[in-house]
């Protein structure tokens, strides 16, 4: 059999061999750095064994794929010193992730202690190095064999494999564990790791089911590697806008409240009012009319447009079907409402494209699992607009909503850290939808074409669509990992349908419109945590709920601080004054420690040359400056909405 290799060589082989014995063949420095291969595109374990032509591509923990089948090969190691320190701890899954690994168990919560301790059960097992062998069984004995172990999760996952499925298990050692694989030949070549934290988790993500205790954990190929990656973590603990965002007094959250029902505080407050302001503004520019509507609506409404069917489960629902005369629900979007603000008046196909934006507070019921900080909240408002359209203008008009959208993201400073998805339906689950499946098919490819024709990088992702119709999700990544969609547009060719929508033609016929959904920002809340950690509290300048302190140095210089103070608000500066009797050195590092862009020091010779000295984030000491001359500057930065570069560490 001839073996082609990554570099094109080709190796023959006269029997079969495990694709560990073809990298023992090549070298011996590469077996030992070997963690899986890759067979004609297919990650195999190293035990595999390849007894015709293929392409073979060995991957170690310099791949991505390679680092995934050592990091699962470590989850095994935590799994086994977690059973050794608690017997009684019952086994879920432990998959690699993009950040490391983790293991979910049926057991009481973990403490940071209790992490330090099995971190060093997990090295003695690394030093006992028992090597890792694969098994299989058939289904019934494999059920057998897991129910003998008193390990249900691990039942319930056979039990729901195929009757002729081959179900594979790893032993290392005296641990066994069921695993498709791939792993590494043996545990001593696991040499950095590190748990990272643990949490709750529900099993298979169901809130109804069991509540499991999942530990997070890394590991690197070398020692070097894990210390850069923690001192990474480090940054994000700083960048994390849960934490972040608490200590700089943006918002809180109450217990008597409820989670994730946020309180913005006065500077989160203003920060969102500035967006919000922004927004409203830039849409008008778009051609947008604005429309306010109701926070709930009666059953009917959601019925009509397939929410209640398709949707009812992630919304709050007000009353009883059986019980009460009305059932009302808390709005999880504004799109049937606007429908009828269309719907008030006839319309010409000379009115159209019609575009409603509306600046919408939201509910919807989250899985407290999936809740965190600002990201997923149960209560959060939306530039959320709809065009109504003709078919003939969609395509024109679908590339405005994205060309709004970029627009923003730019403003924001964010444009290069988004990736394109389109969101497909999922044709195997047809019952999640409505419309036919020729109308999903040509929207889904009318989508395809806007992208390409833009060249806007994007992937493709089934089952990610709306109910209704496909559509753009715009993702990014918090200092995580974690995904989240910031921006949608959404392509509809069926709901006019459902609500009897229409316009009449050039002929005087009824034609039914287009529909795209779609946010210009996104929610409100989900930027602003996005924000928080994007510049790590350090905003541009015009979205900063405090742009200029002014410090006297001493209490004798209070009535010119008071004078500048009004000068800077006069001309619409986010400004405050602080006239404590502290030392000057003392206010300048506690305004560092604030954020604040610009501090304007002003002592006797600022008073007597009504001018300032001016201490930036960006450049440090500037030194003394007209007031009117700063005030010029410092104005035309936030309306132009510059994103000023930092050119010091340390002031």
């Amino acid at each position: 059999m001839k073996i082609t290799l990554k570099d094109g060589s080709v190796k023959e082989y006269e029997n079969a061999k495990t694709i560990y014995d073809i990298a023992l063949d090549i070298s011996e420095g590469l077996a030992r750095a070997a963690t899986a291969g890759e067979v004609d595109g297919r990650v195999e374990d190293l035990r595999t064994v390849i007894d015709k032509d293929c392409e073979l591509n060995i991957l170690t923990a310099n791949d991505e794929k390679g680092l995934a089948a050592l990091r699962h090969t470590t989850s095994h190691v935590l799994a086994e010193a977690v059973k050794r320190v608690r017997p009684e701890a019952k086994l879920a899954i432990g998959p690699s992730i993009d950040t490391g690994f983790y293991y979910d168990f049926d057991t009481e919560p973990f403490s940071r202690e209790d992490l330090d301790e099995i971190e060093k059960e997990m090295k003695k097992v690394i030093k006992e190095g028992a090597r890792l062998t694969r098994f299989t069984l058939p289904r019934e004995e494999a059920i057998a064999f897991m129910k003998e172990k008193e390990e249900p999760y691990k039942v319930e996952l056979i039990e729901d494999l195929p009757a002729d499925a081959e179900i594979s298990f790893y032993r290392q050692g005296e641990f066994v564990d069921l695993c498709a694989g791939p792993h590494l030949m043996s545990t001593k070549n696991i040499k950095a790791f590190k748990l990272i934290s643990s949490s709750m988790a529900y099993w298979r993500g169901d809130s109804n089911r069991a509540q499991l205790q999942r530990i997070y954990g890394t590991a690197f190929a070398k020692k070097e590697e894990l210390a850069q990656y923690l001192e990474h973590l480090e940054d994000i603990k700083k960048r994390d806008h849960n934490k972040l965002g608490r200590e700089m007094e943006l918002f809180t959250t109450v217990d008597v409240i409820g989670q994730c029902l946020p309180l913005l505080m006065p500077k989160g407050a203003k920060m969102i009012q500035t967006m919000q302001r922004w927004i409203e503004d830039e849409e008008e520019k778009w051609g947008y009319v604005r429309t306010k509507t109701p926070l709930m609506a009666k059953s009917d409404l959601y019925k009509i447009s397939g929410h209640w069917d398709h949707y009812k489960e992630g919304m709050f629902v007000l009353g009883d079907e059986e019980k009460d005369k009305e059932v009302f629900a808390l709005r999880p979007m504004t799109c049937p409402f606007q429908y009828y603000v269309y719907k008030a008046s006839q319309k010409s196909y000379r009115d159209l494209p019609l575009r409603y934006g509306e600046t919408s507070t939201l509910f919807r019921n989250e899985d407290s699992g999936e809740m965190h900080g600002l990201t997923r909240v149960r209560q959060f408002t939306i530039s959320e607009g709809h065009l109504i359209v003709r078919p003939d203008q969609m395509v024109e008009e679908f590339k405005g909503c994205l060309a709004l959208a970029r627009k923003c993201l730019r403003t924001l400073g964010v444009e290069e850290d988004v990736t394109y998805r389109l969101s497909k339906w999922d044709p195997n689950n047809k019952e999640k939808y409505i419309g036919d499946e020729s109308v999903w098919e040509e929207t889904q490819e009318s989508i395809r074409r806007v992208l390409t024709e833009l060249e806007i990088p994007f992937y493709e992702a089934e089952g990610e669509a709306a109910f209704y119709g496909p559509k753009v999700d715009i993702q990014a990544k918090n200092v995580y990992g974690k995904e989240d969609t910031m921006i949608t547009i959404q392509w509809d060719a069926v709901l006019a349908e459902q609500f009897d929508m229409y316009y009449i033609d050039q002929n005087g016929e009824k034609q039914r419109p287009y529909i795209i959904h779609r946010t210009s920002m996104g929610c409100y809340e989900r930027t602003l945590a996005w924000l928080i950690e994007k510049y790590a509290g350090q905003f541009p300048t015009w979205l900063c709920p405090e742009q200029v302190r002014v410090l006297p140095i001493s209490d004798k210089y209070n009535d010119y601080a008071q004078k500048v103070l009004a000068e800077l608000k006069d001309n619409g500066i986010q400004a405050t004054v602080d006239l404590r009797s502290e030392k000057i050195g003392y206010k300048i590092r506690e305004s560092r420690i604030n954020k604040v862009p610009y501090m304007l020091v002003v002592g006797q010779k600022e008073e007597e040359d009504h001018t300032v000295s001016v201490r930036s984030r960006y450049r440090g000491d500037e030194g003394a400056r007209a007031l009117a001359d700063f005030i010029e500057d410092i104005c035309r930065e936030i309306r132009t909405k510059e994103i000023r570069k930092i050119e010091v560490e340390e002031q």
